[in-house]
């Protein structure tokens, strides 16, 4: 059964992923913007390698970060459904659910395009 406190557990779940995709999007450009920097400075090739291992690390946690996100957003659109089919009375925390179902799902469709 879906209560409140389910739904604001599921809300700062997704608002987690989505910071931590936002955090891990901003290192590649650091990190691929450092690997240039090497590159164009003629770096040691060991160094250079470790750095490019790195940026590719950073990479592969986006799409981890997506799949995770999907599954929150799934989770929280369950959730709120349930609410407000038993609870139709509105509250903030439903309010605070749809805004990040909608920041969610605005990303997912800037990704897609």
């Amino acid at each position: 059964m879906a209560t409140i406190r389910n739904l604001k557990i599921k809300t700062g779940t997704c608002k987690r992923v989505l910071k931590e995709l936002h955090s891990y999007e901003k290192e590649v450009e650091r990190e691929a913007a450092k690997t240039t920097d090497m590159k164009e400075k003629g770096a040691d090739p060991y160094d250079l390698k470790q750095q490019e291992n790195v940026l590719a690390e950073s990479r592969m946690m986006i799409p981890d970060c997506h799949k995770r996100l999907e599954a929150s957003l799934a989770d929280i659109k369950g959730t709120l459904a349930e609410l407000e089919e038993s609870n139709p009375q509105e509250c903030p925390e439903m309010d605070e659910a749809r805004n990040i179902i909608a920041e969610v799902e605005a990303l997912f469709k800037t990704t897609e395009a």
